[in-house]
């Protein structure tokens, strides 16, 4: 089917007429394609011969602009410069692969745009790949979705080189000046598979801060040695401190010990909150299984108590049915509640939002998916580049201040 396509004369003063012809034209193209039994899509279909039209036309556009003339224009001879034939290069596109002329000049000056020198890909493949590797697919499911739907061969290798992009976006936002107060910041961290030497399991750190405007904002990741945790949470809220941040009203936590301790050092002012949902789970290891529908029914009028002195009150009550047997439960809260209280002294709306860590888990779903699609990792740079692109994915549109950043509609 040869592409050569003629346009009615437009209307005078009317868009209206001009959208009807643009119909027009696609029905007439759609027609004549199945007409001459060519399939629209996959190889050699109506769409890969229009995007090589496309990009040709653009690329004539471009030599055109450079040497100053137009083809076969003999304004052109003798100016210095003029077009010297073309070169064809393969770029893999959203339509597949691609075959296209690429213009030359005399002088070798010419640097086109739209397909650029050693192009060997559209942005939108790119993308692509990115979005589909932040979605969990390893690069062996990306080459094999790519040749399956595109027919296109994209290697290994070559996916990997382009998901390394990242890495340079990430350390701007990992950088990137925050916030001088947060009203509410909250801090979690899983466990990735990482091969150092042999393969072990490393936390990585994740901080998310809800702005005074009422967005979520994923202030950064971190990757953990798997030692002491307060220690390397304590690194953490120096870096956030050092980015800008000055204050935190309210900081939520899985009760980690030692964490209150390192919030202080940073900020001394800021209320650390115990995620109840934590502790009851580690309530729940002191006790039989039996028991644990019991001691959920028990402990709830605890954290459901309209005021902090009702809540000592039913723990009382709590520690007198259940004390004897399950000491350890007892003792377990009565170590945490300066850090269980806080949010007793808030309305039940806002209750819910600090009471526990919830807030993050929906990010941490995502990234747990990404990361068991991948089982393990080479490196720590290997896993960081998962759980970044895992965030993005959470904010394809990247208007806010990172990934998940919530500040657009």
């Amino acid at each position: 089917m040869t592409m050569e396509t003629t346009s009615e004369q437009e209307p005078a003063g009317g868009s209206v007429g001009s959208a009807v012809t643009d119909e027009q034209l696609i029905a007439m193209l759609v027609d004549r394609a199945r007409g001459d039994g060519l399939k629209l899509t996959g190889e050699g279909g109506l769409l890969q011969q229009l995007t090589k039209r496309v990009l040709e036309s653009a690329l004539d556009g471009e030599i055109t602009d450079h040497v100053g003339y137009d083809k076969h224009d003999p304004a052109g001879r003798g100016n210095g410069n003029t077009r010297n034939g073309s070169r064809t290069k393969t770029v893999l596109t959203d339509v597949g692969p691609v075959e296209v002329r690429v213009p030359r000049d005399a002088v070798g000056t010419f640097e086109p745009q739209i397909v650029r020198k050693r192009q060997r890909r559209l942005t939108g493949v790119d993308d692509m790949v990115l979005s589909l590797s932040a979605k969990g697919l390893t690069h062996g499911e990306i080459a094999a979705h790519l040749a399956e739907v595109y027919g296109a061969e994209v290697s290994k290798q070559t996916i990997s080189t382009i998901t390394d992009k990242v890495m340079d976006g990430m350390a701007e936002w990992q950088n990137r000046p925050l916030d001088r107060v947060y009203p509410v910041v909250f801090i979690d961290a899983i466990n990735v598979k990482i091969r150092d030497g042999q393969v072990a399991n490393r936390p990585i750190y994740l901080a998310m801060a809800v702005t005074v405007d009422g967005h979520r904002d994923i202030l950064g990741i971190w990757a953990g040695d798997g030692g002491e945790g307060a220690k390397h949470w304590l690194h953490v809220l120096t870096e956030l401190k050092n980015r800008g941040v000055q204050d935190v009203l309210m900081l939520v936590c899985d009760g980690l010990k030692g964490l209150p301790e390192a919030v202080e050092t940073v900020w001394p002012r800021t209320i650390v909150q115990t995620c109840v949902v934590h502790l009851l789970r580690n309530s729940f290891r002191y006790a039989a299984r039996q028991d644990w529908d019991k001691i959920a029914k028990a402990l709830r009028p605890v954290y459901t108590a309209a005021t902090e002195d009702a809540a000592t009150e039913r723990f009382l009550e709590f520690a007198e049915t259940w004390g004897k047997k399950y000491p350890a439960i007892v003792k377990l809260w009565e170590d945490a509640w300066a850090e269980f209280a806080p949010f007793l002294a808030f309305d039940v709306e806002i209750r819910k939002v600090i009471c526990s860590t919830n807030a993050i888990e929906s990010v941490n779903a995502r990234i747990r998916k990404a990361v068991r699609a991948r089982g393990h990792f080479p490196n720590e740079a290997a896993a960081l580049k998962c759980v970044y692109m895992a965030l993005m994915s959470l904010d394809p549109t990247a208007a806010g201040a990172g990934p998940c950043a919530g500040r657009h509609p």
